[in-house]
């Protein structure tokens, strides 16, 4: 039988679909996962996400969804399995720091896994100084504030259109989640990325006042803000459930921020290709949840 065009489609995919790389992201359901996902589909990867339940989990087509956890290392042998590329997140969902590294790092070896990245959580971890010092091919991103962290005024702003919030005059070079999730990407299917550190940044440091006057330009509607003090803000963040010294180290953040977090550089163009995306652009895509 003589091949149509779309046969021979059909038998090309085919062919590269087997020679895809399958690589396994920890953390797939949170803000930077579930970008990690979608960047490695777009390169036409095969992609398994991790999660602890998953049976709540919903992924794109195409994606395996897989159950574990990474504080309990010898239930990931399975999830491991034929895997090259492997993403990690160095914090368990209670904010406390992942000791089982070298277990985790043990397995992936096994499995014949060739590169590593792991997100940084903003201060060192046991898991990271595990990658760090194994034999994987190791990348290290290293992202500023998140523009993802604006939904938390999305609901005040839809109630009442305000948005409460301490040190407002502070400057951050915040980075969309998007662009964490295509380093990442690039990080796992690309060579010469073996090694680094990459601190990533948007293209604009912005103040609090800066961001909501953005928010309520993409919203179509005017947003009022009010700064709040110091107590008031930790109060705050009490009501939320965070221990003191999570609310601590936030206020010091806040107040402080280090040059590293208010400074553009160009790491996400430099690795990706493409420019990084502004906070007018995140605040275009996600202007729905703050009508």
């Amino acid at each position: 039988m003589t091949k149509t065009p779309q046969h021979q489609n059909a038998h090309e995919n085919a062919h590269q679909n087997a020679h895809q790389d399958l690589h396994l992201v920890a953390g797939a359901t949170g803000t930077v996962g579930r970008e990690v996902v979608r960047e490695l589909l777009e390169r036409g990867q095969r992609v398994r996400a991790l999660t602890r339940d998953a049976s709540k989990a919903s992924f794109p087509e195409g994606v395996e969804a897989v159950q574990g956890d990474l504080r309990e290392p010898a239930g990931l042998k399975a999830a491991l399995e034929g895997v090259t590329g492997l993403h990690l997140i160095t914090f368990s969902g209670a904010y406390e720091p992942l000791a089982t590294g070298p277990e985790i790092l043990a397995l992936a070896r096994a499995a014949g896994v060739r590169r590593v990245t792991v997100l940084n959580g903003g201060g060192p971890s046991p898991l990271e100084d595990a990658v760090r010092a194994g034999e994987l091919d190791w990348t290290v991103v290293m992202p500023v504030e998140f523009m993802a962290n604006s939904l938390e005024w999305a609901e005040p702003v839809r109630a009442e259109g305000t948005v409460r919030a301490p040190f407002v005059d502070r400057v951050s070079a915040l980075v969309h989640e998007g662009d964490i999730g295509a380093v990442v990407a690039v990080a796992l299917t690309e060579d010469g990325h073996a090694g680094q550190e990459y601190l990533l940044t948007g293209p604009q440091a912005l103040t609090v006042t800066e961001k909501v006057a953005v928010l309520a330009e993409a919203r179509g509607g005017d947003i009022a803000l009010v700064e709040l003090t110091e107590e008031e803000a930790a109060a705050g963040m009490r009501a939320e459930g965070h221990d003191e010294s999570t609310i601590a180290w936030l206020l010091d953040v806040y107040k402080n921020t280090p040059p590293e977090g208010r400074t553009v550089i160009d790491t996400v163009p430099r690795v990706t290709g493409r420019p990084a995306r502004t906070y007018t652009d995140w605040a275009r895509e996600h202007a729905e949840s703050f009508r």
